[in-house]
């Protein structure tokens, strides 16, 4: 395969592309929209094969060490009462904190910081359109320039922008009854090492978690469907949340006045990307730009390491582009269709919209988290099954397997 490669997106997915196909000897550019590295973002974790890429890179220890810290999850009620709670070293991998347990920034950085001495970092830019030659890819940029490139790799967002100019209209987005909200604000001393999570009326949620930087994650969800917010601008969507969690309860009033002044404000009505073919061409999605399966998924992050090394692995097999994007799509098509399968009335139970419904979810949770009963709802949380590639057949060349170098 010829090796002149524009990765649009740097993020985990972008990164780790960027890192195995830099490093097998592709003249790879990662293009990036915001101005400079984003540190940002909540929670992620790494389980199953995941941490098997992860280790082939040489990155799994150096993942773990940047880990939040958090301890296991907590269901609890309006006065802070733990009514459920997983803790991490009884259920060791499985459970709804992983052992990895990393913020999304603080990865991205991790995989950056080795991609970039094997690649070309450009922020502040963006494609604004893609055009097919015989035989490569022409791309204009926002900054005016023209460049060609053999392969454009899109791991961007779930809105993917490059995506819609290659692919419009393809993606069928299927709607999740949930909006969320996600910001930083300040520690206190009562902030534990739990994932705490309180559910009030109304399909309404409070959760906070730890983190490694001196400051507490804070979540905000409401069950419902979607009515446009995500294209609200940021001081609206901060007045429908300050209205909607105005008598939430427990934490509620500290968890607002935090927001107001975070740095990181990201807010989302939850989508699935449903695309029917992740590759056009010579352009390939990869990352949540093909197959965002949301936060209701658990597995975000995991299929975008293990994505973004099956599709390197394929390009690095076969000299040809369409060759390798089915077999990359053939591999991973199992694993992404069984993440999205989160049944529509799944947000609607795991949120209740009354105070008998929160009594239940909190027995359900409790009688889950007892005993012998623990281990096997531990399976519900944990990576690891047939859905899942078999990354052992990319195994790098000697020329790549000193990969701490």
């Amino acid at each position: 395969m010829s090796n002149r490669v524009l990765i649009t997106g740097a993020s985990i997915a972008g990164n780790t592309l960027a890192w195995w196909l830099g490093r097998a000897g592709f003249d790879v550019t990662v293009l990036e929209r915001a101005a400079g590295f984003r540190d940002g973002g909540q929670n992620v974790d790494i389980r199953g094969v995941g941490r098997a890429v992860l280790r082939d890179m040489g990155l799994e220890d150096e993942a773990l060490a940047a880990g939040t810290g958090e301890e296991g999850t907590a269901w609890i009620d309006g006065e802070g009462r733990i009514k459920a709670q997983f803790l991490t070293d009884e259920m060791g991998r499985d459970g709804p904190t992983a052992e990895m347990e990393v913020l999304r920034g603080d990865l991205a950085r991790l995989l950056y910081d080795r991609a970039k001495d094997h690649a070309r970092y450009r922020f502040g830019d963006h494609v604004t359109t893609v055009t097919e030659t015989s035989g490569a890819v022409e791309v204009a940029l926002a900054s005016g320039a023209t460049e060609t490139f053999d392969t454009i790799l899109i791991a961007e967002g779930v809105g993917a922008a490059t995506r819609e100019l290659v692919f419009p209209g393809e993606n069928r987005p299927r709607w999740m009854d949930m909006t969320m909200a996600y910001f930083t604000i300040p520690r206190v001393a009562d902030d534990d090492r739990l994932w705490r999570w309180y559910h009030t009326t109304g399909g309404r949620s409070i959760s906070l978690r730890p983190d490694r930087h001196g400051t507490t994650r804070a979540m905000l969800c409401v069950q419902k469907p979607p009515e446009g917010e995500q294209a609200w601008d940021r001081e609206r969507q901060k007045a429908w949340l300050r209205q909607t969690f105005a008598d939430a309860g427990w934490q509620a009033d500290r968890v607002l006045v935090g927001m107001e002044d975070s740095a990181d404000f990201y807010f989302d009505v939850l989508r699935q990307v449903k695309m029917p073919r992740w590759a056009c061409g010579r352009v390939a999605l990869c990352g949540d730009a093909a197959w965002c399966v949301t936060p209701l998924g658990g597995v975000g992050a995991t299929l975008a390491v293990t994505g973004a090394r099956v599709l390197a692995g394929e390009m690095i097999r076969s000299n040809d582009p369409d060759q390798a994007f089915i077999a990359y799509e053939r591999a991973m098509r199992p694993m992404v269709e069984k993440a999205q399968g989160i049944p529509r009335i799944v947000p609607r139970l795991a949120n209740p919209h009354s105070r008998w419904g929160i009594r239940i979810l909190h027995g359900v949770l409790g009688l889950a988290s007892t005993g012998p009963v623990m281990a096997a709802s531990g399976k519900l949380f944990g990576g690891g099954d047939a859905k899942e590639p078999d990354v052992s057949r990319y195994r790098p060349p000697a020329f790549m397997r000193e990969v701490n170098r």
